[in-house]
């Protein structure tokens, strides 16, 4: 007699190598769609899983995360283009905010990347000179050694002890290996090409925060020591977050992000259900929950791809812009980040789509993400007053000048 199979065996690799008798996966047209599909798509969890024994970290995949279509598209949207100013994540605990973000890495692209520790960069040379690298930098550079190498992109996280001087940089404390005086890089610094996760930031204090999303918006930024000073390459795409019942953020702080979403909990009791199935197969064997992701994720890899690519040739027509300042001077929204945000959303959603024109289902589709939390009831009820008083001013002035003609004429 034969000895059982090892069933389990058996049905885990079932899981990892589709079979040639499933269906071929479905065509989509966009983001979108991808994320309508694999948010609706229920796991075959019951079946008995194998532990992998492996200790290494695995995020949870970025599709495996039930519902929340709303956060995916304004994570997916920062991505294809950096230009929105990034994403602000508003929810309570347990909503699943660092673990979405956490799943970002496995969707975008390789980049090049300096392998010095100071950053030294041919850009740099080709910019400023041979000066401005490292000796060991000029060195390479002289003997056509490359300063770069490819590597992935990487999710840097910013500690919420963190100083001032750990997030844009210090005297390194290193000079005998160099012979001269310089500066560290940053935290700032070292997410140039890759992506910030500022959780918590209502609680950071003022001056971190302001160094950060001046950084985000400029794409570099200048440190001065005394007589030395650099200035770094900050090319980031920033996500932050925050719980609301821990601190509001300021209005000002507020402002600079572009995207915001609001994240509630899942309503839906089947979701509920699906999330807590799917965190116990990743707890079990996170790769086989990965695996099950992999043609989906890969998927929306070459779209991010294909729409960063895109994105230069994507056009807004004139109808489009009017609209979008309508909407905004309709909402009493005085800041201009908000078109801003609108309307370079509006691109990646159409780049997205492999469109080069936006349309006005851009507009609305983005709208909400742009424009949500940028009304200032206090600013409204402000210039109300301040207006109230204009015209008494020039009532008193106009009736003062009137009655002084009268007099002399």
């Amino acid at each position: 007699m034969e000895p059982p199979a090892d069933t389990s065996k058996t049905q885990e690799d079932a899981l990892r190598q589709p079979s040639s008798t499933q269906p071929s996966q479905p065509a989509v047209r966009s983001l979108r769609e991808l994320i309508e599909l694999v948010s609706g798509r229920c796991l075959d969890i019951n079946k008995p899983q194998e532990d992998s024994g492996l200790a290494q970290p695995v995020p949870f995949p970025f599709l495996g995360l039930v519902g929340q279509r709303e956060m995916k598209l304004a994570l997916l949207l920062a991505l294809i283009n950096p230009a929105i100013g990034g994403v602000l994540l508003i929810g309570a605990r347990g909503t699943g905010k660092t673990t979405a973000v956490r799943s970002l890495l496995d969707l975008l692209p390789d980049v090049q990347r300096s392998n010095c520790f100071y950053g030294c960069t041919t850009e740099d040379i080709e910019a400023g000179g041979i000066e401005t690298v490292c000796p060991d930098c000029a060195k390479k550079y002289q003997q056509g050694i490359p300063l770069e190498s490819q590597d992935r992109v990487r999710l840097v996280e910013l500690p919420l002890n963190a100083q001032l001087e750990d997030v844009i940089g210090r005297l390194d404390d290193r000079p005998s290996t160099h012979q001269r005086l310089r500066l560290k890089r940053g935290i700032l610094a070292q997410s140039d090409q890759n992506l910030l996760y500022v959780d918590e930031v209502n609680l950071l204090s003022n001056e971190i925060i302001d160094a950060i999303l001046d950084a985000a918006a400029n794409g570099s930024y200048t440190v001065k020591r005394g007589a030395i000073s650099a200035t770094y390459r900050a090319r980031l795409t920033l996500i932050g977050a925050m719980n609301p019942e821990e601190g509001d953020l300021r209005p000002q702080i507020m402002d600079r992000f572009g995207l915001r979403v609001v994240i509630h909990g899942l309503t839906n009791t089947a979701e509920r259900i699906e999330a807590y199935q799917r965190v116990q197969l990743y707890r079990r064997n996170p790769h086989l929950l990965v695996s099950q992701f992999a043609q989906e994720t890969e998927q929306v890899r070459q779209e991010i791809k294909a729409a960063r690519q895109l994105l230069p040739q994507v056009t807004i027509p004139q109808s489009c812009t009017h609209t979008a300042i309508e909407i905004i001077r309709k909402l009493k929204i005085d800041s201009l980040r908000a078109e801003i945000s609108l309307l370079e959303a509006s691109r990646a959603h159409a780049a997205a789509d492999g469109r080069c024109e936006v349309n006005l289902d851009d507009i609305q589709t983005v709208a909400p993400l742009a424009l949500r939390l940028r009304q200032s009831p206090f600013m409204i009820r402000y210039l109300k007053s301040v207006s109230t008083a204009e015209k008494s001013l020039e009532s008193a002035i106009r009736e003062t000048i009137h009655n002084k003609e009268k007099v002399n004429g």
